[in-house]
C-alpha cells in the first residue's frame, strides 16, 4: 500500500525545523504524528503541539527552558512519555530549533542503546567458566 504524501502544514513545518538532523519521515500514529530521522523517533505531534524526545539526562534542560512534558490520559490516569515541548521561539526557524533537535536526537540514540543493567543481570545469571 502506497503512503500518501504529508500535506499537513504544521507537520511539514516541524520536519523543516528538524531538518538539521537529516531527512525527516512523518508517520500518522494515534491521531497524531511521529517524526523519525534515520529510523529513530525524535518527535511526536499531538493536539497540534510538537514534542521532542527527552530522557533522564536531558529532561532538566527541557524544563529549564519552559518545556512541557507530553501527558495523556489512559484508564483515568495521567500517563507521561519522555517528550517535551521546545521553547516557543525554537518554532520560528531551523537555526533556533537546532540545539533542541540535537537534544532530541541524543535521547533517541540513548534509547537505542541496550540497558547496561539488563546486560549485567544476564551476566550474573550465566554460569561462570573457571
Amino acid at each position: 500500500m502506497a503512503t500518501r504524501p504529508v500535506t499537513d502544514p504544521f507537520v511539514l513545518h516541524a520536519c523543516e525545523l528538524l531538518s538539521c538532523l537529516g531527512p525527516c519521515k512523518a508517520t500518522r500514529m494515534f491521531g497524531g504524528w511521529g517524526i523519525s530521522v534515520d529510523g529513530m523517533n525524535v518527535a511526536i505531534i499531538a493536539w497540534d503541539t510538537l514534542y521532542l524526545k527527552s530522557n533522564g539526562q536531558t529532561e532538566a534542560a527541557w524544563l529549564a527552558a519552559g518545556g512541557r512534558p507530553f501527558v495523556y490520559e489512559a484508564k483515568g490516569k495521567p500517563m507521561r512519555l519522555r517528550y517535551h515541548t521546545p521553547p516557543d521561539e525554537a518554532l520560528e526557524s531551523p537555526a533556533l530549533m537546532e540545539p533542541w533537535a540535537r537534544l532530541a536526537l541524543q535521547a533517541a540514540i540513548e534509547a537505542r542503546r541496550p540497558v547496561r543493567r539488563l546486560a549485567q543481570a544476564a551476566a550474573r545469571r550465566s554460569p561462570r567458566a573457571h
